[in-house]
């Protein structure tokens, strides 16, 4: 099947069921196990479950292959392995955690903007379209602040670009947990938890063996 294809079957499959955030990445240049990952966030542990079911149900009955689902016993992160494109439906807190928008999305695919803009009623575009009343003193106002000379916003420059990327940079480091490339829900959990930064444990001074002196005896008066 066409990966564009793919993946507004699966685009579609998550908002039939109110999935929060999608977020759909090409991970072709990062990987060749999978052309595309989509990320998506279900409230609660029965809407993954049905998330999940929604995108094996809608891509099977267009003649895609499923080669596996992981997760679905506790629906806190299920995995749809869809072949040439990759589903992780979350948990809100399991996807703060893990972040792995930061791992694939160098390359976010766009998508939805058409589709809305497309079912937009005639009436709702009429009502944008007519021209608004607005008494004397405000359209006063309004010419006295449109004759004003708009300032143009400062351009960045190239060297400003780069030094703010670098910044950006800089504050990421430590923050996320690099991923390898893989298919397998466990495997995912494994790498973070490996990278994982342990807790230092303060190590106890032994006690000092050496006994204070001893105070010397008042002398008895003779």
């Amino acid at each position: 099947m066409d990966i564009k294809k793919l993946q507004s079957l699966v685009i579609d499959a998550l908002e039939d069921i109110k999935a929060q955030d999608i977020k759909v990445y090409d991970t072709v240049h990062l990987t060749s196990l999978f052309d595309r990952i989509a990320i998506a966030s279900g409230t609660s542990n029965r809407q993954t479950k049905a998330l999940a079911a929604s995108v094996r149900d809608k891509v099977k009955a267009n003649g895609g292959n499923i080669v596996s689902i992981e997760g679905e016993e506790t629906g806190e992160w299920v995995l749809v392995d869809l072949g040439d494109m990759i589903v992780h439906i979350m948990q809100p807190a399991i996807r703060a955690y893990y972040r792995l928008e930061e791992i694939w999305g160098e390359k976010e695919v766009k998508f939805g903007a058409a589709k809305r803009t497309s079912t937009r009623s005639s009436a709702s575009a009429a009502a944008d379209e007519a021209p608004k009343k607005v008494g004397r003193h405000l359209a006063a106002s309004q010419t006295t602040i449109d004759d004003e000379p708009k300032k143009a916003a400062p351009k960045k420059t190239a060297a400003g670009k780069t030094a703010a990327k670098k910044t950006a940079a800089k504050k990421a480091v430590g923050k996320t947990v690099k991923v390898a490339p893989t298919k397998t829900l466990e495997a995912y959990k494994k790498t973070v938890a490996k990278k994982a930064p342990a807790k230092k444990v303060a190590a106890k001074k032994p006690a000092s063996k050496t006994r204070a002196p001893a105070k010397p005896k008042a002398k008895s008066a003779e």
